[in-house]
């Protein structure tokens, strides 16, 4: 009789085997849960990406024009000794009649992007959105910093925010410094 009754308790019961798939679908369907939260929850890496470059290449485009006392275009820009020595003075503003995307007036000082913004990422040579980037906004910020970079005058250092936002309204900002070191060289 001991020969009969361990072949009778070999294998699994359909109930044992039930309550197994039952517990094991439960606990994947738990990880599968949070790990589908973290993917939705998680920025898309390459949105995060593209608005690194468009920054990066914004902020590089501005703080690599020139900061003078005059408009670049001004006929004292090699002279002045402030402000007060020019003809056209470049302040925190584009310049009248200069534009980022002109071919004969470009912006070309550091000042002339304050307040700038555009609604869809421009290739500058001819103001047409670039396949791909029509859902981002970018927008620059230029301030005095002199004193806060502990220079005795304010105006001679600026700090530039460029500030680029994605489809999915997430925003980034890099910031960048550029100082008055040759005010009259245009």
């Amino acid at each position: 009789m001991s020969v009969e009754r361990r072949r009778a308790q070999r294998g699994l019961t359909l109930v044992e085997l039930v309550v197994f798939i039952v517990v094991v679908s439960v606990g994947l369907a738990g990880v599968l849960g949070v790990i589908n939260r973290t993917a939705l929850a998680s920025v898309n890496p390459m949105l995060v990406k593209q608005q690194i470059a468009i920054a990066e290449a914004l902020l590089e485009e501005v703080s690599g024009k020139a900061f003078t006392w005059c408009d670049p275009d001004d006929a004292k820009v090699l002279e002045a000794t402030s402000a007060a020595g020019c003809n056209v003075a470049q302040g925190l503003a584009a310049t009248p009649g200069e534009s980022r995307y002109s071919s004969t007036t470009p912006f070309d000082n550091v000042g002339d992007y304050a307040g700038f913004s555009m609604n869809g990422i421009r290739n500058p040579a001819d103001n047409s959105v670039i396949a791909g980037l029509s859902g981002y906004v970018a927008s620059v910020a230029v301030v005095q910093a002199g004193s806060a970079l502990g220079l005795a005058d304010n105006s001679a250092a600026l700090r530039i925010d460029v500030t680029v936002t994605a489809p999915d309204n997430t925003a980034i900002t890099l910031t960048g410094y550029r100082s008055r070191h040759a005010p009259n060289s245009p």
